[in-house]
């Protein structure tokens, strides 16, 4: 079996773990064409690395500063609110929220920050007068569990040069940004975030049935395992916002799987479904079923379209057993004219602070997960896989009902 040294390519899954004020959060990000003569990997890693073959794994207990750049206060600028200007013309000017992060270029008349810098700050104050902006890295603080798992080694036939990728620093590209500021909710609620652009009648959209996958069968995969690794067999499991597929391995065994859906004909096509029923949470976010009748619930890139979320999982709660989990997963692939306002304006990592926060605000929830898996290669057969290169992300956020 080949053996990792300089004259290989191989295939190398990064995983950042961290915990930050109670929550845990795990972020996967799959490298595929690892250059170990070429790339930039963090020289313990790359020491470890050498020798090892696939199914092998490397750990880094990584201190602040380690993978990613110190805290500078140099990074933190005080700004007013004739500094901030408008993504684009003829568009509002932005009034940053705290815990939400930007694009530094919209920042004007800032030491070393230029028009059109796509790299984010966070708003870590703001008032009438002006905001401060932290455009250090959302790790820069923590300590971090950094791990490298093997999945393949292969011959390197010849060198084609070509730049350089530093694959620390794009597995933790992202990562962070889902955790609060000092444990203080983010403010993701300020102007209508929950409206849509078409807000008739949910069930006039959901009238025809869509007998189609919305995601990738790589990311489908993804949400299978995480499933599998969460859902206890022999569980009643809530399929919250149920379609004509539920994601849970087929030799997961369960007493019960009860989907709750928009359309009629796509529930009575799941053969995996023991029950269903037609509920628009939307209209109303009681739910038809008695306390504590599940062990389980999961929502599968759904829950970007709940204009009541607090109510809904508040609703999960009663109808999840004391201990019981709830499991969200959502990728980067939406209806646009039903999604709520604020689903697009936000960073794909800040998406799972959202739905944190509708865990975290009732105070229901404990053992708070967030999870992120990114990079996987598009299936060869999938229709778009000479257009688009990578597997849809898959981000997920789940918590367990109190015991008590």
């Amino acid at each position: 079996m080949k053996k990792i040294s300089e004259d290989v390519l191989a295939s190398l899954e990064f995983s950042a773990s961290y915990q930050h004020n109670g929550i845990q959060h795990t972020d996967c990000y799959y490298g595929q064409r690892v250059n170990l003569w070429r790339d930039i990997l963090p020289p313990q890693i790359l020491q470890d690395l050498h020798g090892k073959q696939a199914g092998d794994q490397v750990v880094l207990a990584a201190g602040p500063g380690t993978l990613v750049a110190t805290r500078d206060e140099r990074s933190i600028y005080q700004v007013q609110q004739r500094q901030i200007m408008p993504l684009a013309p003829q568009v509002d000017t932005i009034q940053p929220q705290f815990g939400r992060f930007y694009p530094l270029g919209i920042l004007n008349k800032v030491a070393g920050v230029y028009p059109n810098n796509m790299s984010p700050f966070r708003c870590v104050s703001a008032n009438g007068d002006g905001i401060k902006a932290d455009a250090n890295h959302p790790l820069a603080e923590k300590a971090i569990e950094f791990k490298v798992t093997i999945k393949d080694v292969r011959e390197k036939f010849e060198e084609h040069g070509g730049n350089s990728i530093d694959w620390a620093d794009t597995a933790l590209s992202g990562p962070g940004m889902q955790a609060r500021v000092n444990g203080s909710p983010t403010h993701f609620f300020a102007d209508d975030p929950f409206r849509r652009a078409d807000d008739s009648p949910d069930h006039r959209f959901y009238d025809q049935p869509r007998l189609v996958q919305h995601i990738d069968a790589a990311a489908i995969d993804t949400i299978s395992r995480l499933y599998g690794r969460l859902v206890q067999p022999e569980s009643k499991v809530l399929d919250l916002m149920s379609s004509w597929v539920s994601h849970l391995p087929e030799d997961l065994p369960l007493k019960s799987l009860t989907g709750l859906g928009m359309n009629n004909e796509e529930l009575q096509a799941n053969d995996r479904l023991t029950d269903h029923c037609v509920h628009d949470l939307n209209a109303s976010p009681r739910m038809p079923f008695d306390d504590h009748a599940f062990d389980a619930a999961i929502c599968t890139v759904s829950v970007e379209y709940l204009i009541h979320p607090f109510e809904v999982f508040e609703e999960i709660n009663r109808v999840l057993k004391p201990g019981g989990v709830f499991v969200v997963t959502f990728s980067n692939r939406w209806f646009a004219t039903k999604t709520i306002n604020i689903w697009p304006e936000l960073h794909e990592f800040e998406r799972m602070g959202l739905v944190l926060e509708f865990f975290l605000e009732p105070g229901q929830y404990t053992h708070l997960h967030t999870y992120s898996e990114r990079g996987w290669p598009r299936p060869a057969d999938d229709k778009y896989a000479s257009q688009i290169l990578f597997s849809d992300p898959v981000y997920a956020v789940w918590g367990h009902t109190r015991s008590s």
